[in-house]
């Protein structure tokens, strides 16, 4: 008898201790109340619709996990490790087939902002494996736990939130059906709602900015986006280089070109190939290494800083670049084998 008791005593409370285990609704902090009144003043925001959202969701704790850099890292940065990801067979050859699908919309981006078709298929191809994977977490739920419960970075993200919110109004979507990364990128290109806003092109012309559905709106968007940050058309991107000496204090300096390739020779610093750059062009150390392997060095140019807009890692902008290469030379190859 006691011990029926006290199995019905257990299933009475566990289910109280499973609801316990989940965070409160967003919708009862007071930091998202007074944001929500807050969206309503500056933007019009009914009260009510948005507090029912709110009410929706609770704080991901997979997403904050996923944010924060591990307090030990496991393992040393490998550039060979991390090229494998993005550098491989599946992207060369899903690069070409989406250069193939989308030939008159690269050529057209191409002409119309001076970015090479080869380059939006690598960042395409790096994001999102062309479209495969956009993310899979709840847009509104990844910004609200970012904006509300991750202090480091709190500010950013509550910033991405009033544009995602003012996205959606202006798109006509329900904040709560939107899926993208754990960051809350969204879409083919994975754009976050401030960069949507501010650099999406509708170049379908259906009249709608579709990154998640239009692959012609995630081209031009692309494009458009590299060029508002600088893009040069026909400039280089980087460059082998060669070191002699201690480059410490080139590569504290940053990746942003601040020497001209001429100066950099001065400090022991050479192109592997000499004509491949004006010596008065400016230029950054970029080292890429790999534990038990030599440093890989490159001269990274304004377009390769440009790169690092969408991901600031010389890493990710190093592995659009090489994606890019591969992809168009093979391309060039076929293409010519045809004539």
């Amino acid at each position: 008898m006691r011990c029926r008791l006290l199995a019905a005593l257990l299933t009475t409370l566990l289910p109280l201790s499973g609801h316990a285990q989940q965070s409160a609704a967003f919708s009862e902090q007071a930091e998202v109340q007074a944001f929500i009144v807050d969206m309503h003043k500056q933007h019009g925001f009914d009260i009510s619709a948005l507090t029912s959202q709110f009410a929706s969701i609770h704080s991901n704790a997979t997403v904050l996990r996923l944010i924060r850099p591990p307090a030990r890292p496991s393992k040393q940065r490998s550039w060979q490790s991390y090229r494998q990801r993005f550098v491989n067979g599946p992207r060369e050859a899903g690069g070409l087939r989406f250069w193939e699908e989308n030939g008159a919309l690269l050529q057209r981006a191409e002409a119309i902002y001076g970015v090479p078709a080869e380059i939006i298929v690598a960042i395409i191809g790096v994001e999102t494996s062309y479209g495969q994977n956009t993310g899979s977490f709840s847009v509104l739920e990844a910004l609200a736990s970012l904006a509300f419960d991750y202090p480091p970075r709190a500010e950013f993200f509550r910033s991405e939130l009033e544009n995602f919110l003012l996205l959606s109004r202006e798109n006509g979507d329900d904040p709560l059906a939107i899926q993208g990364s754990y960051a809350g990128a969204m879409g083919i290109p994975q754009f976050m709602p401030s960069s949507q806003r501010n650099y999406a092109v509708d170049f379908d012309g259906d009249g709608r900015i579709d990154l998640r559905h239009s692959t012609a709106d995630a081209i031009g968007s692309v494009a458009r986006y590299l060029q508002q940050y600088g893009w040069q058309k026909g400039a280089p991107v980087a460059v082998p280089a060669r070191v002699d000496g201690d480059p410490a204090a080139l590569i504290a300096a940053g990746i942003k070109p601040a020497l001209t390739v001429q100066e950099l020779s001065a400090r022991g610093v050479f192109m592997a190939r000499p004509a491949d750059a004006d010596a008065q062009r400016a230029a950054a150390l970029i080292d890429l290494e790999t534990p038990g392997r030599p440093t890989q060095y490159w001269l990274g140019f304004d377009n390769f800083y440009v790169i690092t807009r969408y991901n600031r890692s010389s890493f990710y902008a190093m592995s659009v670049f090489q994606l890019a290469e591969v992809v168009r030379e093979v391309r060039h190859n076929r293409l010519a084998a045809t004539r």
